[in-house]
């Protein structure tokens, strides 16, 4: 007898129910497997992948400022710089603009991280005012494309000077003033002696690790050995006892 195509459809058997509940299964373990790679950085999570973006972009704009200017370059040419679409410049930090403040930020926290790293006292005040002058010095010449594309705009947009005062040099006085105060010699040294101090790490710091060596075009090394002479001269003829 033949049937009819209702009764076939109608005949057929349902869905298998278990089969059903056996694919879902394997779906949330694998779901689960991914996040858990994601969590442990062998997966490509979006926010890691957004941070890289990020840094390439800010990378990327730090190098052709320093080297073209501000005003020349384009989001165009930043974003072929860093591998990225144009279009991220706008979304992560609202254009050109945003990416000085984001340089501003980024070196906030890397001035952050370099002050909480601690280390042990120099043998006595004079080397320790020398051992600071000398790590000036590198950290300016390491600094010179981000002083670079500041201080122009310190001098075309005087705001800029607050903020490069907070990202740049208030933090690192005080952490020089603190290397010093743990000698002792600090007892005999007035206010004004201890700011002098502090102001003369910084002020060769800037001058033989950035304005000699890139501004001038003088020998690093040389610029480096010239700062060394200058503060074993300061510090000998310092209102301090020789044995500070």
């Amino acid at each position: 007898m033949l049937l009819s195509p209702v009764a076939i459809v109608s005949s057929s058997p349902a869905p298998n129910k278990l089969a059903m509940r056996k694919g879902q299964s394997l779906s949330r373990t694998k779901l689960s497997r991914s996040e858990n790679r994601s969590r442990n950085g062998t997966g490509p999570p979006r926010a890691r992948d957004q941070a890289a973006k990020k840094q390439a972009l800010i990378q990327a704009a730090l190098g052709l400022f320093a080297s073209k200017g501000y005003e020349v370059t384009t989001t165009r040419e930043i974003a072929a710089s860093a591998g990225c679409a144009e279009g991220l410049i706008h979304r992560y930090f609202k254009g050109k603009a945003g990416l000085l403040a984001a340089m501003i930020e980024h070196r906030i926290s890397k001035e952050t991280l370099d002050l909480s790293h601690q280390r042990r006292p120099a043998p006595s005040f004079a080397d320790e005012f020398l051992h600071l002058v000398d790590g000036e010095v590198e950290r300016m010449w390491e600094s010179r494309d981000f002083l670079r594309v500041f201080i122009p705009r310190v001098i075309v947009d005087p705001s800029v000077g607050g903020v490069m005062n907070q990202a740049f040099i208030s933090a690192r006085a005080r952490r020089i003033t603190e290397c010093l105060r743990q000698h002792d010699a600090c007892v005999a040294i007035s206010q004004e002696a201890m700011e002098a101090f502090t102001q003369a790490v910084g002020m060769l710091g800037l001058v033989f690790g950035f304005v000699r060596p890139v501004l001038l075009g003088h020998d690093r090394l040389g610029a480096k050995k010239m700062a060394g002479t200058l503060a074993r001269i300061l510090i000998r003829n310092a209102p301090i006892s020789s044995t500070a």
